[in-house]
């Protein structure tokens, strides 16, 4: 604030999406059809499809994507992960984390422009349905000019909201499966409290996304502009304006200086940007690739009869004129560090088994029978990851003198689930040293699963048996 109370003005605009006085800057921008428009459209609906589609899609029994956090069980793709398949988890993030170093290399922010979901219904389903409703652009800024409730834009909001309820039961598709949504949608809130509320929470998120934050995820929120320094270089592919050809600005004069660049100064790149930016300002963190600019400008060109162009698809060096190089360090370690990456991913989930078994100690550590005989209470755990059920056998090995107690044998366990079974092993006092006695569970499915999964059994200590292990520690 001045010392008169009035707003301070900063001395230039700090954000897109904010004036000078710090109030925000509402951007309306005008669409602008052209070639890339067209393509990134059938993109857009694509992936809209793919995303309304995946929840219902099955792969090998399993749904193609199901990310069951109470659970604990994460498939993609028809492949089962469990919690504790950390290093599977840390070889699919690193690989991902490569393949977004390398697209930016490559291509710069292709994914902000034509992939991210942000972008896709901001500018392919919220927006025209905005610009439908409330009369077009110029209808939309006369009603921000108006400064009142406008009976379109309740209807607009009306029509976001269920737009953001039917995109929230979407998402939430993705964590608890159809089956599943489709029963609590048919049930009362009362009954299912928490997922309502998740539920309520994401419709709300995704209302006052789209409704009002808007292009300020991508300016403010989203990090991935920020990371533009260090993941883009001078040969990566971006959206820029080329100064060479376009400088020194002027007006579209028959009559004006043939030394003039082909840039009219007529603003359309400016008007048409969703995130409000000059891209003849250069590479900007608020850029999102979305080539609107280029479009505009290239119907620009064509109607005064210059080449198209002049706002493209090009790499910094080659705006200023400079030698393309295809072969620069980025390009060659990264994909080979995504080689790497995924060929582990790939050795890792080919060489797993489809059966994860744990081996976990009773309530009670062991107990002594009036025979002398002692028993362990044991869990085995085993957790079925195949898509048909399976039957588990359980023997034990190394102790000739166990005999092995359960209460199913074998153990039943339907695909994709979990089950506990307690099993008693018991010996003899004689067979333990030390109170130790070391054995082996073998755990077969008739699928072709075996594993030998190594138990330590405990039992009381013999009489003097402590006393003569120490004595023969000191010798």
């Amino acid at each position: 604030m001045t010392a008169t109370g009035a707003p301070a003005s900063a001395p230039q605009r700090v954000l897109s999406t904010l004036n000078e006085d710090g109030s925000r800057r509402y951007i309306r921008p005008k669409p602008s059809a052209g070639k890339f428009f067209t393509r990134r459209q059938l993109v857009a609906y694509g992936l809209m499809l793919v995303f309304f589609l995946i929840p219902y899609l099955r792969m090998g029994g399993k749904p193609l994507i199901l990310l069951d956090l109470p659970h604990r069980l994460f498939i993609l793709f028809g492949t089962t992960f469990l919690p504790t398949d950390t290093l599977l988890f840390m070889l699919l993030f690193v690989s991902v984390a490569i393949a977004i170093f390398l697209l930016t290399a490559l291509l710069g922010r292709v994914w902000c422009g034509w992939a991210c979901p942000q972008t896709v219904y901001l500018e392919f389903l919220f927006r025209p349905l905005e610009r439908l409703l409330e009369g077009g652009r110029s209808g939309t800024l006369q009603i921000d000019r108006a400064k009142r409730v406008s009976p379109r834009r309740l209807l607009k909001y009306a029509v976001y909201f269920v737009l953001a309820l039917f995109l929230a039961h979407t998402f939430l598709a993705y964590f608890v499966g159809v089956e599943q949504l489709a029963v609590w949608v048919r049930r009362s809130p009362a009954e299912h409290p928490t997922s309502f509320l998740v539920m309520a929470g994401t419709s709300a998120l995704i209302f006052f996304d789209f409704t009002w934050f808007r292009e300020q995820t991508c300016v403010v929120a989203c990090p991935y502009g920020r990371l533009q320094s260090v993941l883009l270089d001078r040969q990566s592919l971006i959206v820029g304006y080329d100064y060479r050809r376009g400088e020194p600005r002027g007006k579209h004069l028959k009559d004006r200086a043939a030394a003039a660049g082909d840039c009219i100064d007529c603003q359309a790149c400016v008007l048409t940007c969703p995130t409000g930016i000059d891209i003849r300002d250069g590479l900007q963190m608020e850029c999102i690739h979305c080539t609107q600019c280029a479009d505009a400008c290239d119907a620009i060109m064509t109607r005064i009869g210059k080449p198209t162009g002049l706002i493209r698809y090009g790499s910094r060096d080659g705006f200023d004129g400079k030698s393309k190089h295809l072969l620069r360090p980025r390009v060659v370690l990264y994909p080979l560090a995504l080689a790497i990456a995924i060929g582990l991913l790939g050795f890792n989930l080919a060489t797993r088994q489809d059966a994860e078994v744990t081996i976990l100690r009773g309530s009670d550590p062991f107990t002594v029978q009036a025979d002398g005989s002692v028993i362990n209470q044991i869990r085995v755990k085993v957790r079925n990851r195949s898509a048909a059920d399976q039957s588990y056998s359980i023997a034990l090995l190394g102790a000739d003198q166990a005999r092995l107690i359960t209460p199913s044998n074998p153990l039943p366990v339907a695909a994709g689930r979990t089950v506990t079974a307690t099993v008693f092993v018991v010996l003899p006092a004689s067979a333990f040293h030390n109170g130790e006695r070391k054995i082996a569970f073998r755990v077969v499915a008739a699928t072709g699963f075996s594993g030998d999964f190594a138990y330590e059994l405990v039992g009381p200590e013999r009489e003097g048996e402590h006393e003569d292990s120490h004595e023969g520690d000191r010798r």
